[in-house]
């Protein structure tokens, strides 16, 4: 392979074969080169570090690598074709409230600030280098977004139960236990109120030969445990287990790591 070429131009000539030969030219070129190289990067850090974990998942997977967060996942993600398609579905209105469980560096949350400056958007995030960055980009942005540096668990304590109208989240799922994704579903469905909704961009069914071999570097990175229902499909069961009806996944979006997928779901009045 020519490794000058970019992830997507790669993408681009694997679509040109099919079935067998695929996975041959897969195999024999390494498409997968461009995120192992960010793999190994990430193994020679673990290697020269003794910092104690800490008790979330950092947003690459390691403290270390939060400074490069933004340029992995523009290139990596096609960031800017699912986050268009989360913020088209989001439909925000002025004096809503929404909540971004996980919200990174703020991209998502300040996305939405800037579509609708009267909504009141409140980004949650455990870990306080992240949400550092994303303070200092929205006052860069100039718009006013809340944040809180807090487990999403803690969510409804902060901020009362049934007080948001939509709730979001996303590249956050793959990255927890299937406990913790149990728990980040069950605390969305308290935020919000009734006829409140729930709507995640995540890694979801791989459905393509190529979508399953790309979705390994991030299982290898993220966890084979973690990533295991997201692979498998399971996202909406889990997303329906919380109490959430409704659920369906509005579309998908191939990018060199994966398939991400868009998931919407409710919660009911209840009569």
């Amino acid at each position: 392979m020519d490794r000058s070429l970019s992830p997507a131009t790669s993408l681009e000539r694997i679509g040109d074969r099919s079935g067998s030969d695929r996975a041959s030219w897969l195999h024999h070129n390494s498409i997968t080169d461009p995120f192992k190289t960010r793999l190994g990067q990430i193994s020679h850090i673990s290697q020269m570090t003794d910092d104690t974990p800490p008790t979330f998942t950092p947003a690459l997977g390691r403290s270390d690598l939060t400074s490069q967060y933004d340029k992995v996942i523009a290139v990596m993600t096609r960031e800017r074709r699912w986050r268009a398609r989360l913020l088209s579905a989001l439909c925000p209105q002025p004096a809503e409230t929404i909540v971004d469980i996980g919200a990174g560096t703020g991209s998502m949350a300040i996305l939405i600030k800037q579509a609708v400056p009267d909504a009141r958007v409140v980004a949650i995030d455990p870990d306080p280098e992240v949400l550092a960055i994303a303070k200092a980009k929205a006052k860069s942005a100039e718009v006013e977004v809340e944040f809180i540096n807090s487990m999403s668990t803690s969510t409804v304590d902060i901020l009362g139960p049934g007080t948001s109208d939509k709730v979001i989240s996303s590249l956050v799922l793959h990255q927890c236990s299937p406990e913790a994704k149990g728990s980040i579903l069950a605390n969305a469905f308290q935020l919000l109120r009734q006829g409140g909704r729930l709507l995640i961009a995540d890694y979801g069914l791989q459905r393509t030969l190529l979508m399953d071999l790309l979705f390994r570097q991030v299982r290898a990175l993220d966890g084979y445990e973690n990533t295991r229902p997201n692979k498998g499909g399971e996202i909406p069961a889990m997303i329906a287990a919380a109490g959430f009806a409704q659920v369906e996944e509005l579309n998908v979006t191939p990018t060199p790591t994966g398939s991400i997928s868009l998931y919407s779901a409710w919660k009911h009045v209840e009569k």
